[in-house]
């Protein structure tokens, strides 16, 4: 087992760069994850853990440890160290380095007749796009696209506000006009959140092949998901105003949609 006690180590450096850096990440095709609860998911969402980084004084879980695969490295680190790489406040004392996955479209299995499947298009906050994916892995979803993206799917910020859940999740990465077109392809409806000439959400069946299309508070969707929409669907506000919070917005229409299912 490896040890490092000096925040200055080129090794640790590296990682600093990952933590804060979305082309360090792409380039190296690696990033961190903080926390066991997160780390557990990374594992069973099969993804290739390359290193543990550990801080025995706050990390005392031995029999973690012991099970962690031979092809993992396992470096023992001081306060100061973990300090320094640990993104959240509340600390656990154990930290991964992963290896990123695969989020072409091409790699999105389908195994469902009348899949269910959350869109999310050019939407700029972390802590939004997080929330989604918490709603798609409670809801079970068949998979998340994420359209025209503002950040990587690996910034700390989606890791922590889904609390894993960017790990649960089919997820495929593209543009507008890539993904219409795999939607199209597949024969998937396409319901666009939008006010301009949309339906009370609640008015359309959602059993059949489905693809639920968000944008931004700000501006939403862009004109390509409301003309290529097989309905634009809106939720009708009764107060003084007129849009709630993406990440709402999104479960409200999902959780109707699995309602519709059966919650199957």
């Amino acid at each position: 087992m490896k040890t490092i006690t000096s925040a200055q180590n080129s090794y640790i450096k590296e990682l600093l760069k990952l933590q804060e850096k979305s082309r360090e990440r792409k380039k190296k095709g690696l990033f961190l994850v903080e926390g066991l609860r997160e780390i557990s998911l990374v594992q069973k969402g099969n993804f290739n853990i390359n290193t543990i980084l550990f801080e025995p004084s706050i990390f005392t879980d031995n029999d973690f440890l012991n099970q962690v695969s031979s092809n993992t490295t396992l470096i023992e680190i001081n306060k100061e160290v973990y300090q320094k790489l640990a993104y959240r406040a509340s600390t656990e004392g154990i930290i991964a380095v992963v290896t990123s996955k695969d989020h072409s479209l091409d790699s999105i299995k389908l195994t469902k007749e009348n899949p269910l499947i959350l869109v999310m298009q050019g939407i700029e906050k972390p802590g939004n796009i997080g929330a989604m994916l918490r709603t798609a892995d409670a809801a079970n979803i068949d998979a998340v696209f994420i359209a025209d993206p503002k950040t990587d799917v690996y910034n700390p910020n989606i890791i922590r506000s889904s609390v894993g859940c960017v790990f649960t999740n089919q997820i495929a990465v593209g543009t507008s006009t890539e993904i219409i077109e795999y939607l199209h392809k597949k024969d998937i409806n396409i319901y666009s959140a939008t006010l301009q000439n949309s339906n009370e959400y609640y008015i359309e069946d959602y059993t059949k092949a489905s693809a639920i299309v968000v944008g931004t508070e700000a501006t939403g969707l862009t004109e390509i998901w409301r003309v290529n929409a097989t309905q634009n669907i809106n939720i009708p506000m009764q107060g003084e105003i007129d849009s709630m919070n993406v990440s709402v917005a999104c479960a409200v229409v999902v959780f109707e949609a699995k309602r519709q299912r059966n919650f199957k």
